[in-house]
C-alpha cells in the first residue's frame, strides 16, 4: 500500500503506527505538523506541513515537554484561533499538493485537531480525492471539540469528509456520530498507539514488594498532577515509607514548587521523559500506576503499566471504564479529590491480593484487546476494507 500519514511525526504513539507499516513494506510518506528528525524506519518521503502555530514550537521538544504553567495556555490560545489557520492556508495547499504528487491508496490523519482538520480542507479542494481515514485520541471529542465554535465547526467539517474513523474506546465512536460522523461509515476500534508490546511490556516473575506508585502522564492539560501531588502527603501519613515517580515532570517549576509547598520533597522522585522501549523496566518496579486525568480514551501508558503488572489508580470517566472494573482490576477515583486518590492508593498498597488478582486479569485482557502484532494486523485489514469501499 502507499500510505500518506498526517501527523505530529515527533510523537512515538505516531511513529509506532508508522514503523509497523514502513518494515512491513509499504510505502510510507508523511506530512508532519511539527518539525521532526529523521525516522528510524523507512520513509519515502516527509515534509512539513504547520498548522495551529506549530512552526514555532522547537523541533527538538517533544509531545507533552511543555511547562503546565504555559501549556494551559496554549491549548486555549490553539483552541480559540489554530482553526483560523487552516483554511486557505499555506499548508493545506502544500499537503494538496503532496497529495496530488503521491496519489496515496490512503491517508491517515492520526487526530482531528489539527491533522484531521488540515487534511479535510486540503481534500475539500480536489475533485478526485483518496480515502481519507482519521483517529480519535483521547480528548478530540470531550477537551477540544466543544470547546470554541470554530473548533466545533471544524470537527463537524472533518467528520463530514472521512471515510473511515479509528478510535481507541467505543465511546468516541458514539461521539463521532454526534459530531457528524454518518452511520455508513466504516469504524474500527483499537488502541491509540497499535497496542502494547509484549516484549517491551510484560511483568516481572513476582509482585513488587516495595510501596513505589508511578505517575507515567507527564504534564498535560487534561491531567490533574495539581490533585495528584496533593494526595501524596494523605499517603504518606499513614505510609510513610511510599514513595512517587512522576515521567516527564525532571526540572517542572510548578511541580517542584507544589513539592516544596507540601513538603513531599523526600517521597517524590521526578524523571525525564523516558523513551518507549525503557518504560517497561520502569514500570515493573512499581506497584502501582496513577492517571488523575479528567479528559482521555485509553491512555498508553496506563494500559503499558497494567501489562507490567501495576496495579491502577485511575480516574473515573466512561472511557477508562471500558478497560478498568473497579474493584475487580483496578480502582476508579474522583481525579478532582486528593483523598479520593490517596485513599485508593493506600489500598491497592494494602492489599496484595488485590493487587495479584488484578495483574492476572490485567494480563488475560491486554493479551486478548491491546496485543500491538494482533492489533496492527486489524489495521492493515480495515485499511485495505476502506480502499476497497471508498
Amino acid at each position: 500500500m502507499r500510505l500518506l500519514f498526517v501527523t505530529d511525526a515527533r510523537s512515538p504513539i505516531s511513529q509506532n503506527w508508522m514503523r509497523f507499516f514502513a518494515k512491513r513494506g509499504d510505502e510510507v510518506y508523511i506530512a508532519t505538523t511539527f518539525q521532526s528528525a529523521g525516522m528510524d524506519f523507512p520513509v519515502r518521503q516527509m515534509v512539513f506541513t504547520p498548522v495551529a502555530f506549530s512552526a514555532v514550537k522547537k523541533q527538538t521538544s517533544r509531545p507533552g515537554s511543555a511547562s503546565s504553567r504555559t501549556l494551559g495556555l496554549r491549548t486555549l490560545i490553539r483552541q480559540w484561533f489554530g482553526p483560523l489557520t487552516i483554511p486557505r492556508s499555506a499548508a493545506a495547499r502544500k499537503l494538496r499538493a503532496f497529495i496530488q504528487e503521491v496519489q496515496p491508496d490512503i491517508i491517515h490523519a492520526m487526530r482531528v485537531p489539527y491533522e484531521g482538520m488540515l487534511t479535510a480542507y486540503a481534500l475539500s479542494g480536489l475533485v478526485a480525492r483518496p480515502p481519507f481515514l482519521v483517529s480519535i485520541w483521547g480528548n478530540d471529542f470531550t477537551l477540544h471539540a466543544p470547546s470554541t465554535p470554530l473548533m466545533g465547526r471544524c470537527t463537524r467539517l472533518t467528520m463530514s469528509m472521512v471515510h473511515a474513523l479509528h478510535a481507541d474506546v467505543e465511546r468516541d465512536i458514539r461521539l463521532a456520530r454526534e459530531w457528524g460522523l454518518s452511520g455508513e461509515k466504516a469504524t474500527l476500534v483499537a488502541p491509540g498507539n497499535g497496542g502494547v508490546r509484549s516484549d517491551v511490556f510484560y511483568q516481572p516473575n513476582e509482585l513488587v514488594k516495595n510501596p513505589i506508585i508511578i505517575n507515567p502522564r507527564g504534564i498535560r492539560p487534561y491531567v490533574r498532577n495539581d490533585v495528584f501531588f496533593k494526595s501524596i502527603p494523605l499517603v504518606l501519613a499513614k505510609r510513610s515509607d511510599a514513595r512517587f515517580l512522576c515521567t516527564g515532570m525532571q526540572g517542572e517549576a510548578q511541580v517542584m514548587e507544589w513539592m516544596r509547598e507540601l513538603k513531599i520533597e523526600h517521597a517524590v522522585e521526578l524523571l525525564p521523559l523516558i523513551p518507549h522501549a525503557e518504560m517497561g523496566a520502569v514500570f515493573r518496579g512499581a506497584q502501582i500506576v496513577v492517571s488523575p486525568s479528567i479528559h482521555d480514551g485509553t491512555p498508553n501508558s496506563l494500559l503499558e503499566g497494567m501489562a507490567c503488572g501495576c496495579f491502577p489508580v485511575a480516574g473515573d470517566l466512561e472511557s477508562i471504564r471500558e478497560w478498568i472494573t473497579h474493584g475487580q482490576n483496578g480502582l476508579l477515583v474522583n481525579p478532582n479529590d486528593p483523598q479520593s486518590i490517596a485513599d485508593a492508593i493506600l489500598l491497592g498498597l494494602k492489599s496484595e491480593d488485590l493487587r495479584r488478582d488484578a495483574a492476572g486479569l490485567n494480563a488475560n485482557m491486554i493479551s486478548a484487546k491491546a496485543d500491538y502484532g494482533v492489533n496492527m494486523e486489524r489495521v492493515a485489514e480495515f485499511y485495505n476494507f476502506v480502499i476497497r469501499n471508498s
